[in-house]
Parts: C-alpha cells; sequence; structure tokens
C-alpha cells in the first residue's frame, strides 16, 4: 500500500517545538511539588519523550513499557502483551503515560487499566497526537499536542513498518 508513498507534511518540527514547550509548561505547572515517573510507551514516544523531559523543571524518574499486538497484516486483533514491562514500582507514585499517538483506544486503555491494577496515586496520559476518527473506546487525555486527520501519520518517532521513524516533522503518507 506504501511502498510508493512520499511523506507529506502535517506538523513542521517548529510546531512540534512550540506545541511540546506548551505541554511542558503545563506538566510542570501539575507536577511541580511531586516526583512522578514517566513512562514512555516503545518505541514510538521516545524522540517526543526525550524533548519533553529537556523541558521539565522538576525531580523525576524515567521508565519504557514495550507492548505488543497481534493480529494478521497491519490489524490489530485486540490481543495486546506486556512484551517489555516496568523495573521501577508505581504503587503510590505519580505516574505520567507519554504515548506517540491514541489512535483506536485499545492499547492506551489496556496499558492504563494494567497500570491502574498497580495502585500508582495518580496516572495521568500525555499523548502527541490523537486521531479521534479512528476511536473504538473512549479515552481520557491529559495533556493533548496534536489532533490528526484519519491518514496515516509518521515522524517524529511514528513509524509505518519501522519506516520513517526519523522523519523530523510529522508527517503523512500519500501514495503517488
Amino acid at each position: 500500500m506504501y511502498s510508493e508513498a512520499k511523506p507529506r507534511i502535517l506538523f513542521t518540527r517548529q510546531e512540534i517545538e512550540a506545541t511540546v514547550s506548551q505541554l511542558a509548561v503545563r506538566i510542570s505547572k501539575d507536577y511541580q511539588d511531586k516526583n512522578p515517573l514517566l513512562i514512555g510507551i516503545l518505541k514510538g514516544s521516545f524522540m517526543f519523550m526525550a524533548d519533553l523531559i529537556r523541558l521539565l523543571n522538576f525531580p523525576l524518574e524515567v521508565e519504557f513499557i514495550r507492548l505488543s499486538s497481534y493480529g494478521r497484516g497491519r490489524a490489530s486483533a485486540g490481543k495486546i502483551k506486556v512484551v517489555q514491562g516496568l523495573r521501577t514500582p508505581i504503587k503510590g507514585r505519580d505516574v505520567l503515560v507519554i504515548e506517540d499517538i491514541v489512535d483506536t483506544g485499545l492499547t492506551i486503555t489496556f496499558l492504563l487499566d494494567y497500570l491502574q491494577k498497580k495502585q500508582p496515586a495518580s496516572l495521568k496520559l500525555c499523548a502527541l497526537t490523537d486521531k479521534p476518527s479512528r476511536r473504538k473506546i473512549p479515552v481520557t487525555i491529559d495533556y493533548l499536542g496534536f489532533t490528526v486527520p484519519d491518514k496515516f501519520v509518521v515522524g517524529y518517532g511514528l513509524d509505518w513498518d519501522e519506516k520513517f521513524r526519523n522523519l523530523p516533522d510529522i508527517c503523512y503518507l500519500e501514495d503517488e
């Protein structure tokens, strides 16, 4: 499908930088007197998370989790598994999950339920992008960067089959 796809810019690196900065201001205000654990969802969130935490002006810890959904081809069967779990206990901690994109809501809902069972003091979600047109399960995003159209987005950590992650802009793929 995307073998001849050309990435087209949706949000420039300058727009991304400004949005990440705005998110950092809001998050800094909310977590100023806390020592939260920020959990990045691999692989997509790594660029966003790295840029975001450099702008946060309070003590914090960083952790990563990796999930996998099983299905044929590009479609998820909705069966989600924790591939790389947490090494840091979260019971009684303020936890902020960092995600690249909220799409159907299936994966993030699975993760938030999984984390909630570990009894954090608080649990919030920060997402770089949201694609509400594909939502199957309602999701509350506490800190949101961009709402994206129903297009396949790549760049700034987002990928298609491990390609395009390194693009500095958020793009959508278009067949030519």
